[in-house]
Order: structure tokens, then sequence, then C-alpha cells
């Protein structure tokens, strides 16, 4: 399939210029199966489905959950992100409102449904979820596999999963109703949307608590419980609360006392071997003024090792020091053996929103790729803030997003929204990577949302080249006065994705935009979402693609590769093959692993924001993507969950 370039796209822009302006106003599989796919970096070593023949892929089935489609009038956030497993035998997919349905993975047809009654209703999401096998009991005894599932109202399920009933062993009937630090404000303010990670035989939760509430936000702490009994064996808060606690010189405004966050919202990683549990932190409340706060912010922001049995922490590397952009750490860890002086070493490797990649020995946190404290802007500083001097910068490993902006990016479809463009810029704070917000308004490019985020990379440890998706729209962040602007007691939507917020407790109040011309279309120049491979070894781009046709959107009967934002993540295969949706067209597609050329595509009845998967089952290879959208990028939304194979 011919893939247009950047440049034969402009040439498009400027024959359809006067069109434009009046168009846009691991999973835990059977032991039989464990070489099919690698959850956790997103590979499989199936091939029966390759480069040579993925156009004849087909749908296979198509199964709806039945959930309720949010209004665009609703305060709903809703995104279908699951990402499927295959246990014993079925396909078990989490739906938005946290239901696990197990479906014959052949037919699509349901086997059994469990249904946690979540009392959420602003945050319909579901990330995951995970297996573990009790080796002390004997094989078919109840609840010897089961699945571990948390909510959005912030309690933790053990359920069988041969029968899809809660453990009754496991808490009170099968569930733990987990603390939060201090009252919510509301039920979802602080939820388990990701999946638990399992280490050994004790189960790690993390949360997702909800940004830009109150400057007091609750803890974002881990919390640690047994795997047969859910007793609660430990906790790690990110955010040091003992003084003695070496971190807590980090804060030199005190040891974080009446900060929250620093959460693990994102999936974490496991090596079972080394007793480590790898936590991608985020940064602490509120997300973008720290002067309340001061110093580093240990240990927010970072990835955190800890021991599985204890909680201790073993180490941790800090991405970016006193976090005042929103720049949490947003993906999975990835674990993989990297060539290291003729040697493989155990090793994780960390995608960030930022389009940085890091590499670490797992087991002592040594850098394996060198990192460099690099001096960042510090010309532009709200009252009473404390800017941290550098950030740390990995070097020679190429970047995943642009890491500027300035007038002379300005871009538009015709001269004119261009011309506008660049005047908007010139209005605004503008520079390198981590020039913070500030009351005038700054740039970010990458925008607080990434660059790459949740879906993470996607690992072929043959080759070695990592495969990330990343939206590449800047955004503007301008930080308010209280006592100079009204808000609402709620986020308010003022114009196209602008999202003001009522902090309680904070003087500076943020507000956040898109970087767009009066079109309504980004300022920057196309593609505005890339699928990038990369060598991490060679530490090279291997190729980069625009991701998304905007032929959808802006109604022309062609495709149009501008990239379109989104999230997801893509799946590797054997086959010479990445899977991937992520887009808002709507569109499922494959691309080959060696020169990014699209092989095939298929409509999707929603946005496939998810996670693909595939595996083998009647000697035939399916893949599967859920496909519900995002109402954050007013995506198509649905309730679908799509299989596609081979004719026979």
């Amino acid at each position: 399939m011919y893939y247009p370039s950047v440049s034969d796209q402009k040439a498009r822009y400027q024959t359809l210029s006067m069109l434009c302006l009046l168009l846009t106003s691991v999973i835990s599989l059977p032991a039989s199966s464990t070489e099919q796919y690698q959850r956790d970096i997103k590979y499989s070593s199936l091939t029966d489905i390759n480069r040579d023949n993925v156009s004849s892929l087909q749908p296979a089935w198509e199964f709806h959950t039945g959930e309720e489609i949010p209004t665009s009038s609703n305060n709903t956030l809703l995104s279908f992100q699951d990402q499927p497993a295959m246990i014993d035998g079925n396909l078990v997919v989490c739906s938005t409102s946290r239901k696990l349905f197990a479906l014959d993975p052949a037919t699509g047809e349901q086997r059994w449904l469990f249904d946690p009654e979540d009392k959420a209703t602003r945050i319909k999401k579901c990330r995951g979820i995970s297996h573990w096998v009790d080796d002390q009991a004997q094989p078919g005894d109840v609840c010897q596999s089961r699945i571990f599932l948390g909510t959005a109202d912030y309690r933790l399920f053990a359920i069988d999963a041969k029968t899809g009933k809660a453990c009754a062993s496991f808490g009170d009937n099968g569930q733990v109703i987990m603390p939060t630090s201090e009252p919510v404000l509301f039920p979802e303010e602080v939820s388990a949307l990701s999946r638990p990670a399992i280490v050994n035989d004790v189960v790690v939760v993390g949360s997702s608590v909800a940004d830009n509430q109150r400057v007091d936000a609750p803890s974002g702490r881990v919390l640690a419980y047994d795997a047969r009994t859910g007793k609660p064996l430990w906790q790690f808060d990110p955010l040091p609360r003992d003084p003695a606690d070496p971190a807590g010189k980090t804060w030199e405004k005190g040891t974080a006392q009446g900060f929250g966050g620093g959460n693990v919202w994102a999936s974490m990683a496991v090596d079972e071997q080394l007793d480590l549990v790898y936590l991608p932190t985020t940064s602490p409340s509120s997300d973008f003024y720290g002067g309340d706060r001061g110093g580093d912010n240990l240990y927010s922001s970072s990835l955190v090792a800890l021991k599985g049995s204890t909680g201790e922490v073993a180490w941790y590397f800090q991405f970016v020091h006193h976090n005042v952009f929103d720049y949490d750490t947003p993906s999975q860890p990835i674990l993989i053996d990297y060539p290291v002086n003729g040697e493989m070493v155990p090793a994780v490797v960390q995608n960030t929103k930022m389009g940085l990649i890091y590499i670490f020995n797992r087991a002592t946190g040594e850098p394996l790729i060198p990192i460099e404290e690099v001096p960042v802007p510090q010309d532009v500083i709200t009252e009473g803030e404390q800017l941290s001097t550098t950030q740390p910068i990995p070097v020679d490993m190429p970047v995943l997003t642009p890491q500027s902006f300035s007038p002379d990016d300005a871009w538009g479809f015709t001269f004119v929204d261009k011309w506008l463009c660049k005047r908007k810029i010139e209005s605004l704070n503008y520079g390198p990577i981590y020039t913070p917000p500030s009351e005038k308004g700054t740039i970010f490019f990458p925008a607080m949302g990434g660059g790459p985020n949740w879906g993470g990379g996607a690992y072929d440890p043959n080759s070695h080249v990592m495969v990330v998706a990343s939206n590449r729209v800047p955004t503007v962040t301008t930080l308010m006065r209280r006592d100079k602007v009204a808000m609402a007691s709620e986020q308010a939507i003022e114009t196209v994705g602008e999202m003001s917020f009522d902090v309680q407790g904070a003087y500076f109040l943020p507000k956040v935009a898109p970087l767009l011309s009066p079109l309504g279309a980004p300022c920057s120049e196309p593609p505005w979402a890339a699928l990038t491979a990369v060598d991490l070894v060679a530490k090279k781009i291997i190729w980069e693609v625009p991701l998304g046709s905007i032929e959808k959107m802006a109604h022309v009967p062609f495709s149009w590769y501008l990239g379109t934002p989104g999230a997801g993540g893509a799946l590797i295969t054997a086959g010479g093959v990445a899977f991937i949706g992520y887009t808002l067209d709507d569109t499922f597609r494959a691309f080959d692993m060696s020169s990014g050329e699209i092989l095939w595509e298929a409509d999707l009845p929603a946005a496939g924001t998810a996670v693909p998967v595939t595996y083998a089952v009647n000697g035939e290879q399916y893949v599967v993507i859920p496909a519900g959208g995002h109402s954050m990028y007013a995506s198509t939304l649905g309730d679908s969950v799509v299989a596609y194979k081979l004719p026979k």
C-alpha cells in the first residue's frame, strides 16, 4: 500500500486548502500457550499471520459488552482500554464498567460473566486484569486459578478463572475494600483502573488519583495483599511521609505532608526471580505548580523498584525533577534482556511522555544508556516557584517526539491560518522542553499527554526493535490567579478541547488547551500522531510513519495520512507484523515491521484505543482488539470486541 510522505501531503494541502477551510469549522496463558504471546512486551511468536498474507485477514466474530454509551452532555470519562487475556482456554475481556466476560476465543460466545457492581459513575474504564495460579492448591480446586480485578470505586476482587465466581477465601467473600488515606470527594477520586501486579504470592495494587481536584489530594500509595487470603501485607507511598526517609530531604517545604498523588496509574512490571516490582510513578499534586512544595520531590515522576515480599525500596530513578509539567511516567516498564559488552543483562526499558527512552539494569538500577543532567529553561518563573535547574536526558538514544516549539514551527493548511498560528505562538511563552507553565500561557511540546502514553511500547526480543505510538499536538498551559478568575466547581469546557480546573487549596489554577488554528486544526506540522520503530541496541530509528488518516474527519474521498491523536498500544508478531488501533479514524492497521508500510486496514465500529492481542486456537491464529473509543479524544464510542483471522 502506498504511504504518502510528508512532502506529498503538503502538496495535497495546497490543492485542497479551500476544501479544508469549509470542512474544518503477560497475559498468564495455559502452559501449552506460553510461547504464543508475551503480554508485558506485547510480542507473539505466532507466524501463521504474517507480512505475506495479513492482507487477507477477515472478521471472525464481534462481541458486544452491552455497556451504556454516555452522551456528550454528561461528565463521564469513558475509555475502552482493555488488553484482553487468554486464561484457561477463555478470552477474558474487561469492560468499561469493570465487568469481566469470558468468551470462547474461536466464536466470541460468552461463557461466564462477573459483575463487580462498581459504584463509579464519572470514570468508566478498565486497563486489564491479572492471573495467578496457587501452587499450594490441587489442580481443579476452587480458585486454584484466579483472576485479580481492581475497580474504579477502589476494591480488589479475586475471581475463579474457570467459573467467574468470587473466591470466598479471599478477603470478605472475594473482595477487599482498599482504604484511602482520607475521605474521597467522589467514589472514583482514588481508583484501581490498571491491572494489579503479582510478584510470587503478593498482589500489588496501584491507583489513579483524580488530577487537579485539590492540593491535599489523597495519597497515591501502593498496597500489597496476600494473593490467597487478601490479608494486607505492606504499603508504599511514593511521597515519603517518614522524615527518616532520605527522599524526604527532596521536599524543601516538608516531607510531602499535605500533598497527594505520585501514584501509579499505569501497569507495573514484575521480575519474580529478583522479587522486584517496578512502579512507574506520577507527578505530585497539583500538576502545574510546585512553589508550595520545593525540591526535586522524590519518589514522584520516577521508576521505583520495590521488594515484592516487603515493599522496601531496592532502587529508583527520577525522570522529572520537581514536576510541574504533568509529565507522569505513563506506561508499563518493559523487561528485556539487553546486550552490554557482549553479555545479556536483565534490563528494564521505560518510555515517557517526553518521548525519552531510558534503559536500566533491572537488578541494580544502573543506567545502561548514559544519562546527563542538562540545563533547562529558567527564564519563565511563576511567583513562588522553584524550578529544577536541570533534567536527566538519555545520551545518544533517539527521541520519539519533537523537543521544542517556536513561531518558526507554525503550520497551517493555508498561508492565512499559518500566519494566524504564528501570531498566536508569538503571544505565548515557548521554547525547548521543560519550559514551565506561566500566567501568560506556555506551549508544551511534547504535550502534557505525550508523546507516548499509556499504551507504551511493543518489543521484538529477536531484533531488539521497539514500536511506539506517540501524539504530536502541542498544548498550551496557563496559570490563572484565583482572585482574578471565576471558576465553576467542576471542569469547564470553554473552547474545543480546553479544560479549566478549580484546584481546591491552590492559588494558581491551571487551564490547558491544544494549540489550534482558527480552523480547529493543530498549529504544528503533521503528522499529529506517529508510529516509530526504534532499534534499542543500535540506538536508531528504523522507520517512522504517520499514524491515522483524517479522511473521515475532513470528509475527503481518499486516505490522508496526517496522523490523528489517540490512545492505545501496538502488538508485534514473529510474522513480521505490528498491529495497532489507536487512531480516531476508527481503523485497525497492520504495519510491516521492516519498513512501516501499511499491509492491511479494517474499519472498526469505534476507535480501537486499546491493546490488540493474538492467540491460536483449533489451529487458527486470531487477532483481537477492543473497539470502544475514548471520550477524552472525542472519538467514536462503542462496546465492541472484534476478532480477525485468515480465511480457510
